[in-house]
């Protein structure tokens, strides 16, 4: 199994394009899947240079309802004419940061109707690889919910984001978790995987929204991947590189930037 960073906010590789966004590529023996579609259609462009055939993709799974998340879901329906899109309903909930900017994405019936399938519970998509639609906020100093909001007709209200889902991934009886920006908290996440499945953890990726977390919530995120001895850390998005710097400084050479071409090989 192999995991492509699509476009990220960073980028190494000549040629290819970042912007403010996330979107995966995971390639098994049997499914190609598409874990967020970043904020345009630019993860079409790095998919062609990187040799990937977005056509033959069987699936597609978005994380939550933001723009930078679902922002090339549209233009890869255009050229994908076969793919189930998996999101959850309230992905689709008018959302806002503060009261002002619009930062969600709009119904398209045409290019979704018949193509998409509402997580409710447990997804497996793959042999061994789970859409998780529930994330129990049991570290509440680890979420990520400030100034981001959700228009009611009884006016607007806090996003909590209940339209969060997550990956996880059983190989060799450990368990890979991949989030995408862990609004509700990368340790209420790991937790999640973990009651579940009763399986140590290898490898947790993707973007922890802390780029301007106080120290509280990072010790809590540092002392929780300590304590069940993640063994790699792939970090990005909104995680930011100063919170990438600091999580270097206690980790080591377990933690490492996802970036933009990047590929993480889970044997």
């Amino acid at each position: 199994m192999r995991i492509v960073t699509l476009i990220e906010n960073l980028v190494y590789k000549q040629g290819l394009l970042a912007e403010h966004g996330l979107s995966y590529y995971i390639e098994t023996k049997n499914k190609k899947i598409l874990f967020d579609t970043g904020q345009s259609g630019n993860f079409l462009v790095n998919a062609k240079i990187l040799g990937i055939d977005i056509s033959d993709i069987d699936s597609v799974i978005i994380s939550h309802g933001h723009y930078d998340h679902t922002g090339g879901l549209y233009s890869f329906l255009k050229v994908n004419h076969k793919a189930t899109v998996y999101i959850k309903k309230e992905a689709f909930n008018p959302k806002f940061h503060g009261t002002e900017r619009f930062i969600g994405i709009v119904y398209d019936p045409l290019l979704l109707d018949k193509r998409i399938n509402y997580v409710s519970g447990i997804t497996e998509i793959d042999t061994d690889i789970f859409i998780m639609p529930e994330i129990p906020v049991k570290n509440p100093l680890d979420t990520n919910f400030h100034n981001f909001k959700i228009s009611t007709p009884h006016g607007f209200e806090n996003d909590e984001f209940n339209d969060e889902v997550f990956l996880a991934i059983v190989k060799n009886r450990e368990l890979s978790v991949i989030s995408s920006c862990s609004h509700r908290g990368i340790t209420n996440i790991i937790d999640a995987a973990i009651n579940h499945f009763r399986l140590p953890v290898n490898l947790v990726a993707g973007g922890f929204h802390i780029r301007n977390c106080g120290a509280g919530q990072l010790e809590v995120i540092t002392m929780y991947l300590d304590r069940f001895s993640v063994k790699s850390i792939g970090v990005c998005h909104c995680t930011g590189v100063e919170k990438y710097a600091e999580l270097v400084c206690s980790f080591g050479t377990r933690v490492f930037y996802n970036h933009t071409g990047h590929t993480i090989d889970i044997i």
